[in-house]
């Protein structure tokens, strides 16, 4: 009887290593189908989730309530399952060199606890040989088993989209990959169980690694020619949302806009590629370029905001900013790697200390990571200038009448980031507008 068989006839488990905003909806899927055991080294989380909470909004506390998941942060129960799924995140150094000691992390606490016969599958987003020449030394030093042998391996990137209640994991076409024949189709049918849009069979490990990074790379790549697009028509006085809306009529034109870009994935995976790429002798061009420009984005959005205050006759040290949003994209409790914190360092750098709202941001995170103190809305009174950052729901849903409520005395300066709202009617309301 095959591995997969008795997953499905429930005499062996599967195991997640890692149950954030990847690792979570995947536990909480497989746990309607076989039985699984959800395992993360932060037993407050873990706490939180055998309680029914659902600190990413990803899955939603109901779903959580009522699965199966075995939630523990006892390493050793691991020991029970034999299909294990490394789920944790792969952020970038200082230096946007890739900070692999998470993935390492979870290799040492996996081959600790792996037992002959299991199935190891990586979904953290790497660089093409992380799985084969980083991970896989590791599982075996710790095991003292050997791969190929007393267990296999395989990569199925994550394409997890956090705020998204579309593109689910159900809903996105999966790739799989394993080291050999028989491994692939082992994963691959285990994926099939909850993954209903189907699996794509990558024919390596390392072409499903490549596949991964190069999806985020080219989405960074295309908003970098948006942003760079932006800074163009803003010299030249013409509005770069129009812009793209006249362009966009034609049929083959790609609808991407100008905007922030952090997160954990479009932000950081080109930087994965293109050391890989400065490893083996090249040195990326178009990928590193694209990257600058993102980068300096909010520093720009920020300078942006200070020209305003000017035109608006505004004294710029210690003007009244509020921004709203700190999350790194809408509708999503995660503030890691935001970008909206570039621009709380820029206004710094005037002499202005902004305060920011975000009623969706997980408030405990931006504390620890940034030192942030949100504001309640209410609390947003008498100020010179407001950066809408995010394009929250709630805050799309704002109306003139609202916004004028947090202003003082003086022209009011509006900073749209995302162009969520309607310029010609805040320009007629006589506010100072600025979109990307």
């Amino acid at each position: 009887m095959s591995l997969f068989e008795r997953i499905i006839s429930m005499n062996e488990k599967l195991s997640l290593v890692g149950l954030g905003y990847v690792g979570m909806p995947i536990a909480v899927a497989f746990s309607k189908k076989v039985k699984v055991i959800g395992y993360d080294l932060n037993e407050k989380k873990i706490e939180l989730y055998r309680s029914g909470i659902d600190p990413t909004n990803e899955v939603g506390s109901e779903a959580i309530k009522n699965c199966s998941v075995e939630f523990t942060a006892d390493e050793t129960k691991l020991r029970e399952a034999k299909f294990h799924i490394v789920a944790v995140p792969t952020p970038v150094n200082d230096d946007h060199t890739p900070d692999l000691a998470p993935v390492e992390g979870a290799s040492r606490i996996l081959g600790r606890n792996l037992t002959k016969g299991s199935i190891v599958v990586y979904e953290s987003t790497v660089y093409p040989g992380v799985t084969e020449e980083v991970c896989v030394p590791i599982l075996e030093q710790e095991s003292g088993l050997k791969c190929g042998v007393d267990f296999k391996i395989g990569y199925s990137p994550e394409r997890i989209n956090p705020g998204d209640k579309v593109h689910r994991l159900e809903t996105i076409t999966k790739i799989v990959s394993g080291m050999d024949e028989e491994t692939l189709d082992e994963i691959a049918k285990t994926y099939e169980l909850v993954v209903e849009a189907g699996v794509h069979r990558a024919p390596s490990i390392k072409v499903a690694e490549a596949a991964k990074v190069i999806e985020n790379s080219q989405r960074d790549i295309n908003i970098a020619f948006m942003n760079e697009l932006s800074i163009i028509f803003n010299k030249m006085g013409i509005d770069t949302k129009s812009v793209l809306e006249a362009a966009g009529t034609k049929w083959n034109f790609l609808k991407f806009s100008p905007g922030l870009v952090g997160g954990h994935c479009i932000g950081v995976d080109p930087y994965y590629l293109t050391y890989k790429a400065e490893m083996i002798g090249y040195h990326s061009q178009v990928i590193l370029a694209g990257r600058r420009i993102n980068d300096d984005m909010g520093k720009y959005v920020a300078e942006n905001c200070v020209k305003n205050l000017i035109k608006a006759e505004r004294p710029i040290k210690n003007a009244k900013v509020a921004i709203l949003g700190f999350t790194f994209k809408e509708n999503c409790p995660d503030t890691r790697n935001s970008k909206v914190f570039d621009i709380v360092k820029e206004l710094r750098e005037y002499g202005i200390e902004p305060i920011v709202a975000d009623p969706q941001a997980d408030a405990a995170e931006a504390k620890r990571l940034y030192e942030i103190d949100f504001v309640d809305m209410s609390d947003i009174k008498n100020m010179d200038a407001v950066v809408l950052a995010v394009a929250h729901t709630q805050f799309a849903a704002l109306t003139v009448a609202d916004l004028d409520k947090m202003y003082g005395e003086g022209r009011k300066v509006l900073v749209d980031v995302k162009g969520i709202l309607d310029r010609d009617e805040y320009e007629n309301a006589g506010y100072l507008y600025w979109r990307l």
